[in-house]
């Protein structure tokens, strides 16, 4: 199986991580949404192509999933905007074992939080952190699933850039980001292994704004 080959151990012991973060992105947003010049909020959808990257998966292969979510959209200066976003995202990775057909499905709450500069004509460079909170694992060979939730931190913390693009007179756009996991999602912290990811996908903001 992809999880066994992965390295699981047992379940990991909780910590405030989780708590912290949350104080600080809500002071964050607080902070900046009291100095923006104006927010959208909106929402979004697209295809995922994710994998596992790191020790004893070199074999493994990408996953095509999808995402769907919200985003705000919060115009902090002329052409600076942050974009924070609550995004369900279907993950994991795939594989051949022995003739046999592998995968590995992990479904997600994903918060990222994008700086982004924006370009008069539309366009917008983005980067920023993203946290993720575990909400399923399903390892399947062929028609048998096994739920190995259990096998994985139920946290990630990882990094996204990319770019997107806007038609300022509809609202409507497209976006493409690469997203670098930085957590180790074994439990077992003898074997690493790490989210890989890129999404494309369409949004729309309501009552926007260049």
């Amino acid at each position: 199986m992809i999880h066994q080959n992965l390295g699981i151990g047992h379940p990991p012991k909780k910590n405030n991580m989780k708590r912290i973060l949350f104080t600080v992105l809500t002071f964050l947003f607080v902070s900046i949404a009291m100095h923006a010049q104006h927010i959208n909020l909106g929402i979004k959808g697209g295809l995922n192509g994710y994998t596992i990257k790191g020790d004893n998966s070199a074999d493994l292969d990408i996953k095509v999933g999808y995402n769907i979510g919200l985003l705000g959209h919060i115009h902090i200066k002329k052409q600076f905007a942050l974009q924070p976003e609550i995004v369900y995202s279907v993950q994991g990775a795939k594989s051949k074992i022995s003739g046999s057909d592998q995968s590995l499905t992990m479904n997600y709450i994903n918060v990222p939080v994008n700086f982004q500069y924006m370009y008069d004509n539309g366009f917008r460079l983005q980067a920023g952190p993203q946290f993720g909170i575990l909400t399923s694992a399903k390892a399947a060979t062929g028609s048998v699933k096994n739920d190995v939730k259990s096998s994985y931190k139920s946290t990630d913390i990882g990094l996204t850039v990319g770019m997107s693009y806007v038609q300022p007179s509809t609202g409507f756009g497209i976006d493409i980001r690469y997203n670098h996991g930085l957590t180790n999602i074994n439990v077992n912290n003898t074997v690493k292994s790490y989210n890989r990811g890129v999404q494309v996908g369409v949004f729309y903001l309501f009552d926007h704004k260049s």
